[in-house]
C-alpha cells in the first residue's frame, strides 16, 4: 500500500480483517506508525519504497492511494524503475480515465501491469466494503480478483466489484457514477428547499418525510443520510443544517461526467446543471450582492402542494438522471470498444457506493434484457414517469411561481419533454445554419441522410 491518508489507512485495515499482509509506506511516518501501534497482525511499515518492494514476493502488487494529478504520475515514476516485469500497480485513487489510459501505456512498455480503479463509499466504504470498479491490462485480474472480492461490499452475498474493461473504463465508469451522485444530491437538495417553502415544514418533519420515502422506490444511502441530516440539533437545539454556509464544494469528478458528455454527445442535462448548481452556490458573495439589488420575493406557505407530489417527481427525476449516466456509458463503450455490460455495473453499484439504493435493481433488470437500452424505454421506469408527469410539472411550476431556484428538476422535465417530442424546433436552428454557413439541411420529403442546400434571399433585400 502505497499511501495511508484516511483512504488509504481504512483500506489497509480491511486488507488485514480479511486475513492479507500489507507492506505499507506513506511519506508521513507518523501515519503508518498509528496503524503498527494498533497491533494489527500481517501489517509492517516500511521506510522507502526500496524496503517495501524488497519486502514483497513476485508478481508484487502495489495500491496506491494517492490523490489524484500529479501525485499519482510522481509515484509512478518512482516505481517504474523499481519494479520487474509482471508487477501489478492498481490506482485507487479519483483519477481521470484519459489519464489512466496514458499510464497504463506507458506502464506496459515496462511489462508493468497497469490498472485503475474506480472506487467510492467514502473513508467508511473503503473501512467496511467499498464498490470498486477495476479497469486496464486485464490480465492482472486473475491476481486480484480474490484480493479485491474479499475487500468490496456485498449485496446479498455478492461482491460489488467486477472487472469492468480495458483502458481508462474503471476511472470512466467511476467519473459518471459521480456523475449521477451529484444530480441525486441535487435533486435530494431542491425537494427539501421545496418541501420547506411549498409544505411549510421544519427540518425534523421533512427528516421523517425522507425516512418514509426511504421505505419504498426511493430508498438509497442518499435519502437514508438526509433523514438524519435533517433531524440533527446542536446541544442548544437548533438544527446543524442551519449553520452550514450553502456553499457545496466539488472535487472535479461531476465535471468530467458532463465534459465527457461533450464529448460523447450525450444530453447528460440533470449532470451538468447539478455541476452548475455548485458553481453558483460557491459564488456566495456574488449572490448576495444581487439579492440586495433585487426585491425579496414574498415565499407562501401552506399546503399548495403534497408530500406525495414532492416524493413522486424526485423518483421521476432520479430516473433520469440515472438514465443519462448509463446512456453515457453505453456512449463512451461503443466509441472506445470497452465492452461494457450496463448490468454489471449497475450490480456492483447496489451496495458500498454513494448512489446505492432500490432504483438499481430494476435497472440493472432492464440492461441485462437489453444493454443498449435507454432506462426511459424500459416499461417500469416508462410507467413511473408516465405516472409522475403531473408532479414534475407541479414542482418546477411552484419553482417558477415562488422564485426557487430548481436546475435539477428543471432540467428533468425539460430533458423528458425533449426525448418524448416527436417535433422539436431544431429544424429552424438547421434552416439558420445553413443561410449563415451553408451547412445543409436534410428534407422530410427526401431521403435520410442527404444533404441540401437552399439559396436564402439576401438579408438586405428588404424581404
Amino acid at each position: 500500500m502505497v499511501g495511508l491518508g484516511v483512504m488509504g489507512a481504512n483500506l489497509c485495515r480491511n486488507l488485514l480483517e480479511h486475513g492479507f499482509r500489507v507492506d505499507a509506506f506513506d511519506s508521513d511516518s507518523a501515519k503508518g506508525e498509528a496503524i503498527a501501534a494498533e497491533s494489527r497482525a500481517g501489517f509492517r511499515h516500511r521506510a522507502d519504497l526500496d524496503a517495501l518492494l524488497a519486502g514483497l514476493e513476485p508478481p508484487r502488487c502495489l495500491l496506491l492511494m494517492v490523490p489524484a494529478g500529479a501525485a499519482v504520475d510522481e509515484s509512478l515514476a518512482g516505481l517504474a524503475t523499481r519494479l520487474s516485469p509482471g508487477d501489478i500497480i492498481v490506482d485507487l485513487g479519483n483519477s481521470h480515465y484519459r489519464d489512466s489510459e496514458r499510464r497504463l501505456a506507458a506502464a506496459a512498455a515496462h511489462d508493468i501491469r497497469f490498472v485503475g480503479c474506480g472506487i467510492s463509499g467514502g473513508a467508511r466504504g473503503a473501512r467496511h466494503g467499498p464498490a470498486l470498479m477495476p479497469g486496464g491490462d486485464a490480465s492482472a485480474w486473475p491476481l486480484l480478483r480474490d484480493l479485491l472480492e474479499s475487500i468490496a461490499a456485498r449485496y446479498d452475498g455478492e461482491p460489488c466489484v467486477s472487472w469492468i474493461g480495458p483502458g481508462g473504463a474503471g476511472h470512466f465508469v467511476k467519473t459518471v457514477h459521480n456523475g449521477i451522485e451529484y444530480a441525486d444530491m441535487q435533486l435530494i437538495a431542491e425537494t427539501w428547499q421545496l418541501a420547506r417553502a411549498a409544505l411549510g415544514l421544519e427540518h425534523d418533519a421533512i427528516g421523517r418525510l425522507f425516512e418514509a420515502w426511504n421505505r419504498g422506490p426511493l430508498e438509497s444511502y442518499l435519502v437514508q443520510i438526509t433523514a438524519i441530516i435533517l433531524q440533527t440539533r446542536e446541544a442548544d437545539g437548533g438544527y446543524l443544517v442551519d449553520r452550514i454556509v450553502d456553499r457545496a464544494g466539488q472535487k472535479g469528478t461531476g465535471a468530467w461526467s458532463s465534459l465527457a458528455s461533450f464529448d460523447y454527445a450525450v444530453p447528460a442535462t440533470l449532470l451538468a446543471e447539478s455541476v452548475y448548481a455548485r458553481m453558483l452556490s460557491a459564488r456566495k458573495d456574488q449572490r448576495l450582492r444581487v439579492a440586495a439589488q433585487y426585491p425579496a420575493r414574498q415565499l407562501e406557505t401552506g399546503a399548495a402542494t403534497t408530500a406525495g407530489t414532492l416524493e413522486q417527481a424526485l423518483y421521476a427525476a432520479k430516473i433520469l438522471a440515472y438514465a443519462q449516466g448509463f446512456e453515457l456509458l453505453q456512449q463512451a463503450s461503443r466509441e472506445h470498444g470497452w465492452g461494457l455490460k450496463p448490468a454489471v455495473i449497475a450490480a456492483g453499484w447496489r451496495a458500498g457506493c454513494v448512489i446505492r439504493g432500490a432504483l438499481l435493481r430494476p435497472a440493472m433488470a432492464a440492461l441485462a434484457e437489453d444493454p443498449d437500452r435507454h432506462l426511459v424505454e424500459a416499461g417500469v421506469f416508462r410507467d413511473a414517469l408516465a405516472a409522475a408527469d403531473g408532479a414534475l410539472r407541479e414542482v418546477v411550476r411552484l419553482g417558477v411561481e415562488r422564485g426557487i431556484s430548481l436546475p435539477a428538476f428543471g432540467a428533468a422535465i425539460t430533458y423528458l419533454d425533449a426525448i418524448r417530442s416527436e417535433s422539436l424546433p431544431a429544424s429552424l436552428i438547421q434552416a439558420q445554419r445553413d443561410f449563415f454557413g451553408a451547412h445543409g439541411f436534410e428534407r422530410s420529403d427526401g431521403d435520410a441522410g442527404v444533404l441540401h442546400h437552399y439559396d436564402w434571399p439576401d438579408e438586405n433585400s428588404g424581404r
